[in-house]
């Protein structure tokens, strides 16, 4: 087995520009993995500083504000919102490969799950991408935001905060709003994006699930307390960008406490315009 080697092939999965190249080395990737042929990475040599992930030229990247409102009264609209979900999965697949380059020296379970996660992410992009082109787009045609991947720079120092924060929060907004865009695609007419968004619901739950396991486990490593900490970490890192309504059941099944869910609920409060 091979470790540098899961290393140079993780670096190159990140590195790849064209989406379908992307996608078919990681499913690559993870069937060597599965197969024992790469071992989990060691605790040095650390790992390269974090940049911009291989994208390809288009979307063009424009603040979130900058976007226009999805209207699913039309196949443009609709294809907008595909476009939308499209590119966070693209960004979910390169979150996936950075979440187990970076962190060295953990549990082989801690990779087997990431792995895991990329390859998930993979299929899901090929699906809206596949839907998209069905309607006449391509991934590119609309533009986009780069909120999860800067989020992604600003944890990379650390494997608790980045478990903390893009598995449970940023990703885990996935929940909250999916079911909705389910209900108003259905309205639409269009079940084909419905059903492979329910799918995409499904399996976030334990994705989600994943952040949660290891930041636990990361905090029990340090000798701390969950629950205070993240609190801590929503209120340094998330104040005034933490939205609801909140999926309370699908949040709990991926791993969320009341007692979280509660200060999720509190920042939510805390940012609306009329907060006290």
């Amino acid at each position: 087995m091979s470790a540098s080697g899961v290393l140079e092939r993780l670096e190159a999965c990140i590195d790849l520009a064209r989406p379908d190249a992307k996608v078919d080395a990681v499913h690559a990737l993870r069937a060597d993995w599965q197969a024992g042929q790469l071992s989990e990475p060691p605790a040095r040599p650390a790992a390269r500083p974090i940049g911009p992930p291989g994208r390809p030229e288009r979307p063009e990247l424009v603040p979130p504000r900058a976007l226009p409102r999805r209207r699913l009264g039309s196949v443009d609209g609709r294809a907008a919102l595909i476009h939308a979900v499209t590119h966070i999965e693209f960004n979910a697949i390169n979150l996936a490969l950075d979440a187990a380059y970076r962190f060295r020296g953990l549990p082989r379970a801690y990779y087997d799950d990431w792995l895991r996660v990329a390859e998930d992410e993979a299929r899901h992009f090929t699906l809206l991408a596949r839907r998209l082109e069905e309607l006449g787009y391509a991934y590119g045609d609309f533009p986009a935001h780069n909120g999860l991947w800067e989020m992604v720079e600003d944890t990379a120092h650390d494997v608790l905060v980045r478990m903390a924060l893009v598995p449970r929060v940023l990703e885990a907004r996935g929940l909250d709003v999916t079911p909705d865009m389910i209900r108003r695609l259905e309205e639409a007419g269009d079940s084909d994006t419905a059903d492979i968004l329910r799918v995409i619901l499904d399996e976030e739950v334990p994705h989600v699930a994943i952040g949660s396991r290891w930041f636990r486990w990361a905090c029990e490593q340090r000798d701390v307390d969950a629950e205070p900490t993240f609190r801590e970490l929503l209120g340094h890192y998330m104040r005034g960008r933490v939205k609801g309504p909140f999926n309370v059941d699908a949040r709990l099944a991926a791993g969320f406490s009341s007692d979280e869910l509660a200060a999720l609920e509190a920042l939510d409060r805390a940012g609306q315009p009329d907060a006290r």
